[in-house]
């Protein structure tokens, strides 16, 4: 009975973890939009810059809020301001109605991402965190896996990449109804509330810093890739938008292979080892990036950093969970501002690609970002 109870509570967590996923939309939807508008790389790589910057901003209130009013709750807000950002682009079509689209779709995510990781920790044991969270970034894999597919199929059969908006957008609403009816006992806060300094104090812990600097960084080589990979394609094959698209659910089909494996893997085996080898390939990829020229040698490139770059953040975020785990929702909080990388990165990114005129300049901030990883691996427990 108490099985049946696990999964009856575990099932609506995956489905929101399947809603999470929609913030990887952004890496095809810019492509589209800077096309669509004309764009330079720089200002096309301000929109999912408009997405993650707001995990700089809401993080660490967000695990406050969670203090107020329960992690359930906050993920069920999350996924209704998830549904709103993804009905705008069907209201209007502009570059300004798609900043808001973005900067709502950055608010929900950042709700989403602080507070359903420990929500997790709350059904299952701790021992077995790290293998759960990775079950739960497959489903979120799989989700954005989809995106780029949904896109193509609705400009084939509608004309209308857009479409692929109000598609996730119900499957939103239906997440947050099923996760609203769900009760989940959660462990209560003990003690006072944390303040803003005492959360940005726990950064005075040299772990917590390293793990934070490394999922900025993770999520920096994500969504670049998901950029960069079609301009790669388009630079070098001379490849139409839509064909080179897929090069974006080639890296989230590895990434969701990576995420399955890796929550078998996890189970049983070290996650230092694990961290080492899933590092090691994409150190491979990127090098080979500087170099592939055939349409082969650029997407083993892109599957091997969608393989390598799908457990990182499972490990590192367990890591600081159990590492100091009477400051979950601060630690969760601190964690999940880490993601604001991809809201600095690909600009560093677009803004490289214009100085030289060419992908070259995002693989060099790709190259800096794999590097940073290779320097945490040994501090990996």
């Amino acid at each position: 009975m108490k099985s049946s109870n696990s999964y009856a509570r575990i099932i609506p967590v995956m489905f929101a973890f399947f809603s999470m996923g929609f913030v990887d939309l952004v890496g095809i939807a810019t492509n589209y939009i800077k096309k669509d508008f004309m764009l330079s790389d720089t200002m096309a790589n301000l929109m999912p810059s408009m997405v993650f910057f707001w995990f700089l901003i809401f993080s660490v209130p967000t695990g406050m809020l969670m203090n107020k009013i329960g992690r359930r709750k906050t993920v069920v807000i999350s996924l209704l301001v998830t549904a709103l950002a993804l009905l705008i682009p069907m209201v209007g079509y502009s570059f300004a109605f798609m900043l808001l689209s973005f900067s709502l779709l950055g608010i929900g995510n950042t709700l989403m991402q602080v507070s359903l990781n420990p929500l997790v920790a709350n059904i299952v044991s701790g021992d077995r965190l790290a293998s759960s969270l990775t079950l739960g970034q497959f489903v979120k894999a799989i989700s954005s896996f989809l995106a780029p597919i949904i896109a193509a199929w609705a400009v084939i059969t509608f004309g209308d990449w857009k479409m692929l908006f109000p598609i996730f957008g119900v499957i939103a609403i239906l997440a947050a109804g099923t996760l609203s009816l769900t009760n989940i006992k959660e462990q209560p806060i003990e003690g006072k509330q944390s303040t803003f300094s005492e959360c940005f104090s726990l950064l005075g812990d040299k772990l917590v810093f390293m793990l934070f600097l490394g999922i900025l960084v993770h999520v920096g080589v994500d969504v670049g890739i998901n950029l960069t990979a079609p301009k790669l394609l388009i630079e070098r094959m001379d490849m139409s938008l839509a064909d080179a698209g897929y090069s974006t659910s080639l890296y989230f089909l590895f990434r969701t292979l990576g995420c399955f494996s890796g929550a078998i893997i996890l189970a049983r085996f070290s996650a230092k080892k694990f961290f080492i080898i899933s590092v090691a390939s994409m150190v491979i990829a990127v090098g080979g990036l500087y170099f592939g020229h055939s349409l082969l040698s650029l997407y083993i490139c892109v599957a091997l950093i969608g393989f390598g770059n799908s457990n990182v953040f499972s490990i590192m975020f367990s890591q600081a969970l159990l590492h100091l785990p009477q400051r979950n929702n601060e630690i969760s909080g601190l964690m999940v501002m880490g993601i604001s990388g991809g809201a600095v990165f690909p600009l560093l990114m677009g803004i490289a690609s214009d100085a030289l005129s060419g992908q070259i300049g995002a693989v060099i901030v790709l190259t800096i970002c794999v590097m940073y990883l290779v320097v945490l691996a040994p501090k990996i427990k």
